[in-house]
């Protein structure tokens, strides 16, 4: 017997803890793009718990977005009173909570709406988890793109644009031209410098619709950095079923998430902000140490561990972990390679928080997959994974592990693991990856021959020969192998 999830519903569950405040009470004061797992379990749970300490009522979400996926979503939430019940787990415990803090969904495609509801000066932030390949970067340089045809359209078409950035900026100009205070962007995103590059996009389509405007952009709308973190996998019907098995609630996306949460924020909030430092929310000068942290050793730590898992037919992380080979060369790669490139963090030990990152990747209760860790190389690697032997080849230290990673995910990307079995398009540039990776076979340079994520990596001698060697070799000898020399100092 299952209870379906409502606001009528909650005072009849028992197996999850519900809001402990009154919804009536709620007013927006965010609108966040990108209602997707990952908002739900971080953002949208620290809001709640303030909720319940009874202050900042004003300060409830709207959801927005852009996408046909973000319909599919809405309707999902609409259907139950925009709740969504979040399952914390760890390898011995697992809670249920249903969080309350959104109280609309503005429907994708309705740019007028959306756009006016922005210009409404009670919101009072605007907010992000639109994914890494959502910010228009030309992964090389790292920059925003203005020649993409997406923000090519909307800078044509300002009044009724497509994109986040668009209607952001469409929100702002209604603002600036109705004398009210803009509001905040607040991105969520895993990017470095996540919020210069968020107002590097909106200022460079600013700049396309009017140069005035651009400078107006960056002369009075924050754009505070920000390090979000907490592992949180994809929804599945397991997902669905495990709720309504253990909980008794259908739910029609819940979440799953493990216990752990960060949110590190700079304190640049004009407009205003709800006091989430009550909360556990850190608010600091200069977020670049913790990010920096968070993107090279838990993030590129997912990264090394995806393609070896990836290509030996490994569906779960926690599976992954369980591999000694996998888990002694994500190991051999931080301790040798990553972590000593990583600047000094405040009150932090760079071996301690590795160490918390390989207990949250063992957590067995989480069923985060390698597929999901393996999705969007061709954003991800020019994040997590280059820059660090960027760095190591400029300072004229060894990268073969960093190209051992490169490589894997060059071999993964020829579509097919060890066995035989087909590994499905998971990258937006997937066709383009294949046929590259197809090329790279005979000659490991054509993978490396795209510029346009590799930069400056993509004619380093040092590189290339150690990429080189690296994917020779899983040819030759296959992964586990492979992984069995490079642990023995022998690739």
């Amino acid at each position: 017997m299952t209870t379906k999830l409502s606001a009528q519903a909650l005072g009849s569950i028992t197996t999850a803890a519900t809001p402990a405040y009154d919804r009536s009470t709620l007013k927006a004061g965010i609108v966040h793009f990108g209602v997707g797992n990952f908002h739900r379990a971080h953002q949208a749970v620290y809001l709640d718990d303030l909720f319940a300490t009874g202050s900042d009522h004003d300060w409830a979400l709207v959801g927005a977005g852009v996408r046909e996926a973000d319909e599919a979503m809405r309707q999902k939430l609409k259907a139950q009173d925009w709740l969504t019940t979040v399952v914390e787990q760890e390898a011995d415990s697992s809670a249920a909570r249903i969080t309350g803090g959104m109280i609309d969904y503005l429907k994708p495609g309705e740019s007028a709406a959306v756009i006016e509801r922005l210009a409404d000066p009670a919101i009072r932030i605007v907010s992000l988890t639109i994914t890494e390949g959502g910010y228009y970067i030309d992964p090389a340089s790292q920059k925003f793109d203005p020649t993409h045809p997406d923000i090519a359209y909307d800078a044509a078409n300002i009044a009724a644009p497509k994109t986040t950035f668009g209607l952001i900026l469409a929100g702002l100009i209604r603002r600036r031209d109705a004398g009210i205070q803009p509001f905040t962007v607040m991105s969520c995103d895993n990017i470095p410098g996540n919020g210069h590059v968020t107002e590097n996009a909106v200022v460079g389509l600013a700049q396309l619709v009017d140069p005035a405007l651009a400078t107006w952009v960056h002369d009075n709308v924050a754009f505070p950095n920000g390090m979000v973190d907490r592992i949180t996998p994809a929804t599945s019907p397991r997902e669905i079923a495990l709720l309504a098995d253990n909980f008794g609630i259908d739910d029609a996306w819940p979440v799953f998430c493990e216990n752990f949460r960060q949110w590190v924020l700079e304190d640049n909030f004009p407009a205003g902000r709800p006091a989430l430092e009550k909360v556990g929310v850190q608010f600091v000068k200069d977020v670049a140490p913790y990010e920096h942290m968070k993107i090279r050793i838990l993030n590129g730590g997912h990264a090394t561990i995806a393609y070896p898992a990836g290509l030996m037919d490994i569906h779960f992380v926690h599976e992954a972990m369980e591999n000694k080979l996998v888990s002694a060369f994500l190991t051999k790669v931080e301790q040798d390679e990553i972590i000593p490139v990583v600047p000094p963090v405040p009150d932090t030990n760079l071996e301690d928080y590795y160490a918390l990152c390989q207990s949250r990747f063992a957590n067995p209760k989480i069923g985060d997959t390698i597929r999901r860790l393996a999705l969007d190389g061709s954003n991800r690697q020019p994040k997590f994974i280059i820059p660090s032997a960027l760095d190591r080849v400029q300072r004229q230290q060894s990268v073969n592990g960093l190209a051992l990673v490169s490589a894997l995910w060059c071999r993964y990307c020829y579509g097919e693991t060890d066995s035989g079995a087909v590994i499905e398009p998971n990258d937006p540039s997937w066709s383009r990856l294949t046929a590259q990776s197809k090329l790279a076979k005979a000659d490991p340079k054509a993978w490396l021959a795209m510029s346009d994520i590799y930069g400056a990596l993509a004619n380093d001698p040092t590189f290339i020969a150690a990429f080189s060697k690296a994917l020779t070799t899983l040819w030759e000898i296959g992964t586990k192998a492979t992984l069995e020399r490079y642990l023995a100092d022998k690739l």
